[in-house]
């Protein structure tokens, strides 16, 4: 995970135990002693994480929150980043969302996951929003520009891991059918999520994701909470399963069901650009830096 949560170099226990005879009734006991032992820590952890902010990182044996929960929930405008090779769709490498702009064309992702990304030739990096096994219910889109913090670009700052990036339909006569865009804006193709800023914090989400190599997306109801150590401006989330190519995934607040979108306060990457266990996952705070850029991107793209 760490700097490897993005993917950009392409690389990336079950315990069982069989209790028998009589044993089981003191393995019971035991289970549920421990069981109630971890309810209460994992609330502790939570509850100090939610009121204050955190003199060092979490421990990684934290263990997963009893306040998580795996859902199979998946939002339109949340999709895949892939590279695109001759012609072929290869292998995808981040998470991606698409956001509410006046063009209908702008996408949201971590800046690390773009970090040394080339968009020569065109069509190298694409996006497809609501991807499932194999299929592109909404096409491909060509990421055509990339917008990054300052920051970011001088000294890769955790608390600006977030970029912006503008993309157009991708067809054409050497574009297969099922992985053609219709011509018109990724936000009428897929919806978009809005962005929220300075939420305040803890904050009920879903967790979205896509880890490298699955053709499906992980998603997770848990708790955005405040993780602020020293220099840094982050939120973070507890959940197990968010490893590898989940980086850029959406915090989801506000999420409607009924929709399939809500509003992102937060994508996976700034710290450990997203987290070196995947059991928890970090974010830049959206503060005034990010409400920056993305305004700066609405005027200029």
């Amino acid at each position: 995970m760490g700097a490897l949560r993005g993917d950009n170099d392409g690389n990336t226990a079950q315990i069982a135990s069989t209790m028998r005879g009589r044993s089981w009734q003191w393995a019971g006991l035991l289970l549920m002693t421990t069981t109630a032992f971890i309810v209460a820590a994992v609330f502790a952890l939570n509850s100090t994480l939610a009121k204050a902010p955190a003199a060092d990182p979490p421990a990684r044996h934290a263990g997963t929150s009893m306040l998580a929960e795996h859902r199979v929930i998946g939002s339109p405008p949340v999709g895949a980043l892939f590279y695109r090779e001759n012609g072929r769709v290869g292998r995808h490498f981040c998470t991606a969302s698409a956001v509410a702009s006046t063009t209908g064309d702008l996408v949201i992702t971590a800046a690390h996951c773009v970090t040394g990304v080339s968009l020569s030739p065109a069509s190298g990096v694409v996006f497809a929003p609501d991807y499932a096994n194999g299929k592109f219910p909404h096409g491909l889109w060509t990421v055509t520009k990339m917008f990054v913090d300052a920051n970011w670009s001088a000294n890769q700052d955790p608390n600006d891991d977030v970029a912006f990036l503008e993309v157009e339909p991708l067809n054409g006569p050497q574009v297969p059918a099922s992985e053609a865009a219709p011509p018109t804006s990724l936000q009428r193709a897929a919806g978009a999520e809005q962005i929220r800023f300075n939420a305040p914090l803890p904050e009920p989400i879903l967790a979205v994701g896509y880890n490298d190599g699955s053709s499906t997306p992980i998603s997770c109801a848990t708790r955005a909470v405040a993780f602020r150590p020293g220099s840094l401006n982050q939120v973070m989330f507890v959940c197990p399963g968010f490893s590898d190519g989940t980086s850029g995934g959406p915090f989801l607040s506000d999420f409607s069901v009924a929709t399939g979108t809500g509003a992102i306060i937060g994508v996976i990457g700034g710290y450990q650009q997203g987290g070196d266990t995947p059991v928890i996952s970090y974010s830049s705070a959206f503060a005034a830096n990010i409400k920056a850029l993305y305004q700066h991107v609405l005027k200029t793209g």
